[in-house]
């Protein structure tokens, strides 16, 4: 029981300490596209060169995260060996690359269509270097179960990115969108040096035997987050050099501001993986694991309907929130495809468990390469013609094609009894009420908000109805029950 709890302790500060970051991080969206005008085209420039970020990171720690966690634990391996091997590794090669990117940073900056601002992609390839390198000290940090430090440390890199962001572009009115970059490298190059203990008062020690056996295990999850981080930023990646337009980074912008409204589905989709996960892994027996994943799979998708169902029926109030600047408003209706797109996302993450169960995680790495395929041709041709929305259609087609081909190979191998009925009943719910909210389009504002509101209580109505009594739930159910009433275990 004290193992579980805390299992539970860390998964709250790690999960609310992820969760708050990444919500304040989402406060800098309204203040980019206020400062900068959707034809500048200066949040375009961040939606694609964040998109390579995400690509590097991936690229540069190459799964030796997991990796490390792997070979630490092994009896026959000194942790302090372990973690030295992966740092020098690590360190190494994002050295390399921020050399060679250096070195190169004319051609590479062309390449990118950059080359008037060479500037964005030396200080954004110096800062991904350092922040891949401190990917294992932070690593270090929960294998040794500081969990307070790592959320301190994450939180204050978020806050000062955010006060010094709102003191160039809200108080100085600063335009220039190179000083987002700059003050990401200030940020990280802090983290650097709050981190300093992590990475010294041991002697660092590189085992080459040991290496060779953590690359051959690293490579099948460097596949894996390769073809999962492609399906995320491909399509922002690839938008400049497609798009036939004149205006692409304008169109990108657009499409990369009202995809962050969409994000509210990621944030409640990662606090439910936060709750969820260590239940599953917690050791219970066979039969019982089955019968969490079946119903975790089933209450997952419920409630992300419901946040699909309220983002959309309050768009209203999100977009004037958020996309301060009207000139990004064109691009709002991406924003349920994109959101149906990461509940499919949700979906997929779930059923993954499966092929880690058995050991088998080569088969994440085809599943995600198969739905990256399908995004990238969708991209490549539909964007010439269609823009943005073949982006977020390229999105949907791509997770939903990989948590399909998921969901009938792992039912060959690992078969689950999903309630399908019950889901699909939900599924119907929430698309016709989708479709009476996109019906009151064009009434007044009021009016709008009040009918979405009655429908969003109509659908909680059903949920508690059919799946969640209040006789049921903890503290507030003990006002409801019955006497003699009994809670189903």
């Amino acid at each position: 029981m004290g193992k579980l709890t805390t299992i539970f302790k860390d998964t709250a500060i790690y999960g609310l300490s992820s969760i708050i970051g990444r919500f304040l991080n989402y406060l800098l969206v309204p203040l980019y596209t206020a400062q900068l005008s959707a034809a500048s085209g200066g949040y375009g420039i961040i939606t694609n060169i964040y998109a390579y970020v995400a690509l590097a990171m991936v690229l540069l720690t190459f799964g030796m995260e997991t990796t490390y966690f792997r070979f630490t634990n092994k009896t026959h391996t000194d942790s302090q060996t372990v973690y030295g091997t992966t740092l020098i590794t690590v360190g190494s090669v994002s050295l390399v690359f921020a050399v060679l990117v250096l070195l190169l940073l004319s051609p590479v900056s062309q390449l990118m269509g950059y080359g008037d601002h060479p500037e964005y992609v030396g200080v954004m390839a110096v800062t991904v270097a350092i922040d891949a390198f401190l990917c294992i000290p932070f690593a270090h940090l929960r294998q040794q179960k500081k969990a307070l430090k790592f959320a301190a440390l994450k939180l204050l890199n978020i806050a000062v990115s955010i006060l010094l962001n709102l003191i160039y572009f809200y108080f100085m009115d600063g335009k220039d969108v190179g000083y987002a970059f700059y003050i990401n490298l200030v940020c990280t190059v802090m983290l650097a040096v709050c981190l300093i203990t992590e990475y010294t008062g041991f002697r660092w020690r590189l085992d080459t035997k040991l290496l060779k056996n953590m690359l051959i295990y690293s490579w099948p999850i460097l596949v894996l987050g390769v073809a999962g981080i492609l399906n995320q930023t491909a399509d922002k990646m690839l938008f400049p050099y497609i798009y036939e337009g004149s205006d692409g980074m304008k169109q990108l912008g657009i499409y990369g501001a009202c995809s962050k409204i969409a994000m509210i589905m990621a944030m409640i989709t990662q606090a439910f993986r936060f709750a969820y996960e260590p239940i599953v892994f917690a050791g219970v027996k066979d039969k019982d694991q089955h019968e969490m994943y079946e119903k975790a799979m089933k209450f997952f998708i419920i409630f992300t309907l419901l946040a699909f169902l309220i983002v959309v029926a309050y768009m209203d109030i999100l977009k004037v929130l958020i996309i301060r600047n009207t000139d990004y408003w064109v691009g709002l209706e991406v924003v349920p495809i994109v959101m149906a797109a990461e509940i499919m996302m949700g979906i997929y993450f779930n059923l993954s468990f499966w092929y880690k169960i058995i050991d088998k995680t080569i088969w994440g790495a085809i599943f995600s390469g198969i739905g990256c395929a399908v995004l990238l041709a969708v991209n490549i041709i539909f964007v010439p013609k269609y823009g943005y929305m073949a982006c977020a259609w390229g999105g949907f087609a791509g997770y939903g094609v990989a948590m399909l081909v998921s969901y009938f190979v792992g039912q060959k191998y690992y078969p689950l009894n999903y309630p399908l009925k019950e889901i699909a009943l939900y599924v119907v719910l929430a698309f016709v009420l989708f479709g009476l909210m996109r019906f009151t389009n064009d009434w007044p504002m009021i009016a709008s908000l009040a009918f979405n509101t009655l429908l969003v209580v109509a659908f909680m109505a059903v949920i508690i109805w059919r799946d969640l009594p209040l006789a049921s739930l903890p503290v507030v159910g003990r006002y409801f029950r019955k006497p003699n009433y009994k809670v189903k275990q």
